[in-house]
């Protein structure tokens, strides 16, 4: 950055340090859920009566509400002020979470599930874009993204230890409960401490039809894969959900490019950096996700673990995304360009997968498992911390909230593809290979569910191939696509949405 740039860039907010404490919280909050919930629903279903059929719903109706708006609650933070967004978002997810902790049937429990997305979708952009608006120092926005991103690929392996936690020694309620004092504390704190600037709100009027479009070819997206996972993809409504979403997201281009105050600025989408974020990102969670449901589905029905161990088996993925993140990430990211470690963070990622392709009912958990996991949480820590820094990449304060929803769709849209896909590949393979070994399946004691267990690895095996696939994918993308040069490095700005985006919003230089 120029030195006219420097003496005119804003001064570092003097309470940035104690907000991130309350942003990191809400944020752990948030990513907490998508899975807490999981390890919580066998009992919840049982006290709630709700069917096997209707079941995924609970997850469902979370994933629909939180993936279908967060571009509409992206760009009501721009409007309102992050600052309100975030706790207004806040306190929504605490009365849904209450909601949902005293649900008395099916009905209720599925409201409460979709009030806690909806009001996540305002939240968790609110909070990336009030970061990227107040570290304004290199080496400072690095920390702070690096803590950010160690909680944001994290924070789904400490949901299923706190679920399970909850789930065996209080019960299923206590899984939304807890979101209570999270969401108070971080609601206070960052009222009292945030400061925001109003200049940096986008005071454009609402593009109706942007928010319309999206919303509904998002949901439908998230939908169709979604029910592939139990109807099949050749299912009518499967396919009726892919092709709808196709042409409302294709028309929802269309509207953008030619509205005068778009809902989401072709120019957010469009520079090469953040879009090689959206899309590395997006592809690098659809191998995380799935990797979550099989190693959990592996370590309770294969190895037998009861929800606690299970939990606490994940500890070395979340050791190792937090070293990661803050001690390779960020002591890095001032030093060399981004995509310098968001490439090789997803090899490295992609390596560990590897390893866990070599799975099999007897593998031994210090000797696979644990390692496997080490290089995963090491890869995907070192690369999400400065995917998450890119997200608002040379953005104007007044399109940072739409930016920051961008990201949480791409990793919300690639959940949501990778739960759905490489389940759909695992069922596929421990059929064909239960198909292969019908006599002995078909004999019934000890060796009977020895096939069983086989066929079942077998699958899990199959899929995390695919996932090691995908992960070398990211990193192509974030090699290629990603040009941008180390923070502070000087040289010519990224093309923000506006002629002074240089002197408005730390940027990183080519």
């Amino acid at each position: 950055m120029s030195k006219t740039a420097a003496s005119l860039a804003p001064a570092a907010d003097p309470s940035r340090w104690k907000a991130l404490v309350f942003i990191a919280l809400a944020q752990l909050m948030v990513v907490l859920d998508a899975t807490i919930v999981n390890i919580a629903l066998p009992s919840a279903q049982t006290d709630l009566g709700i069917s096997d059929g209707n079941r995924q719903w609970v997850i469902t109706a979370y994933a629909l509400a939180f993936g279908g708006l967060l571009l509409f609650g992206g760009r009501i933070a721009d409007k309102w002020g992050r600052k309100n967004a975030f706790v207004v978002g806040l306190i929504g997810f605490a009365l849904a979470s209450a909601l949902g902790g005293a649900a008395n049937g099916e009905a209720m429990m599925l409201g409460a599930r979709a009030l806690q997305g909806a009001f996540g979708a305002l939240l968790a952009p609110a909070a990336l874009s009030l970061l990227a608006v107040m570290f304004t120092d290199a080496k400072e926005r690095a920390k702070a993204f690096g803590i950010y991103g160690a909680i944001a690929g994290g924070g789904g392996a400490v949901g299923l230890i706190l679920g399970g936690f909850l789930t065996e020694y209080l019960n299923w309620r206590w899984t939304f409960f807890v979101n209570i004092p999270f969401a108070i504390v971080a609601a206070v704190g960052a009222w009292l401490v945030i400061r925001e600037s109003a200049g940096s709100r986008n005071r454009a009027p609402l593009d109706i039809p942007g928010v319309v479009l999206s919303t509904t070819g998002l949901v439908a997206l998230v939908y169709g894969f979604t029910r592939a996972e139990s109807a099949g993809w050749s299912d009518a409504l499967t396919v009726a959900m892919f092709a709808a979403s196709a042409v409302l997201l294709a028309a929802f281009v269309l509207v953008e490019s030619k509205v005068k105050s778009p809902l989401l600025p072709l120019r957010v989408l469009l520079e090469r950096n953040r879009g090689g974020v959206y899309l590395s990102l997006g592809l690098a969670v659809i191998s995380m996700f799935g990797l979550f449901l099989f190693l959990t589905y592996y370590l309770q029905v294969v190895k037998g673990f009861s929800p606690v161990k299970t939990g606490f088996a994940f500890l070395p993925m979340i050791a190792g995304m937090i070293a990661g993140s803050t001690q390779i990430g960020a002591r890095l990211m001032t030093r060399v360009p981004p995509r310098l470690l968001m490439g090789p963070g997803f090899l490295v990622a992609g390596l560990g997968m590897l390893l866990l392709t070599q799975l099999e009912v007897g593998s031994s958990y210090p000797a696979l498992i644990l390692p496997a996991q080490v290089l995963l949480g090491l890869g995907m820590g070192t690369a999400f911390m400065p995917a998450m820094s890119l997200a608002t990449h040379g953005v104007d304060p007044a399109d940072a909230g739409v930016a920051s929803a961008m990201v949480n769709t791409s990793q919300q849209v690639g959940g949501a593809i990778g739960t759905a896909l490489l389940n759909t590949i695992a069922a596929s393979a421990t059929t064909a290979y239960l198909t292969d070994h019908a006599a002995e399946a078909a004999a019934g004691g000890p060796a009977g569910q020895l096939i069983q267990a086989q066929a079942m690895v077998e699958g899990y095996a199959s899929a995390i191939w695919w996932a090691v696939g995908i992960l070398v994918a990211s990193s192509v993308i974030a090699l290629t696509l990603i040009n941008t040069g180390r923070p502070g490095a000087g040289g010519p700005v990224a093309s923000g949405s506006g002629d002074d985006a240089e002197l408005k919003v730390p940027v990183l230089a080519h």
